[in-house]
């Protein structure tokens, strides 16, 4: 079960909140006073937690700063980071999902029995990312057809017709990583 943030550690966020989100829309101490008739002094001690908040103080300042309540107030949602193991199988591969987003790039470790062999290529749109984590993957890519083992890593263009299963006696197990966009991983590296 997910721990909550007791009543205490919510209310010593408040000021911090506060004054991020006055700083974030450019709003000085004195325009805030103006725009809510709460005095600087008053605004200063909130976002110092000198101060203790109230309803009657916050829904101004709130209001005068265009946000919502529970921006300011909303306990921090304590998540458990853990991503659900919900594996699929299909033709004997079993696909374990590796990120909690439905959107791109998607993240899967994939097992490949042995007898997966024939290629059966395909294309589509997208960009693939496969890292080998044990045995040995066979990738057949347009005419090119190689193997490849633990720690190795590929990179491709999916529109180009292509297959991958396990390559000798052994299964494989792999990561694999996969993006509609087409676009490839960028690394930024140090220029020398």
């Amino acid at each position: 079960m997910d721990e909550q943030p007791s009543v205490g550690a919510v209310i010593e966020q408040i000021a911090p909140r506060l004054k991020r989100a006055r700083e974030k829309r450019g709003v000085s101490l004195a325009a805030l006073a103006r725009a809510t008739g709460i005095s600087t002094s008053t605004l200063s001690r909130l976002e110092t937690a000198q101060r203790k908040p109230s309803l009657e103080l916050l829904l101004p300042i709130t209001a005068a700063l265009g946000i919502p309540l529970d921006e300011i107030v909303a306990a921090p949602r304590v998540l458990d980071p853990r991503v659900p193991q919900r594996p699929t199988r299909k033709d004997g591969r079993v696909l374990i999902p590796l990120s909690r987003q439905q959107g791109e790039p998607r993240a899967y470790k994939m097992t490949i029995p042995a007898h997966d062999e024939q290629p059966h290529l395909r294309a589509h749109a997208g960009w693939e990312w496969l890292y080998v984590l044990r045995g040995h993957l066979r990738i057949r890519l347009g005419s090119r057809d190689f193997t490849m083992g633990a720690g190795e890593a590929a990179e491709f263009d999916c529109q180009l017709p292509h297959w991958f299963g396990a390559a000798g006696r052994g299964g494989v197990e792999l990561l694999s990583l996969f993006g509609k966009q087409g676009e490839r991983i960028h690394l930024r590296t140090p220029r020398r």
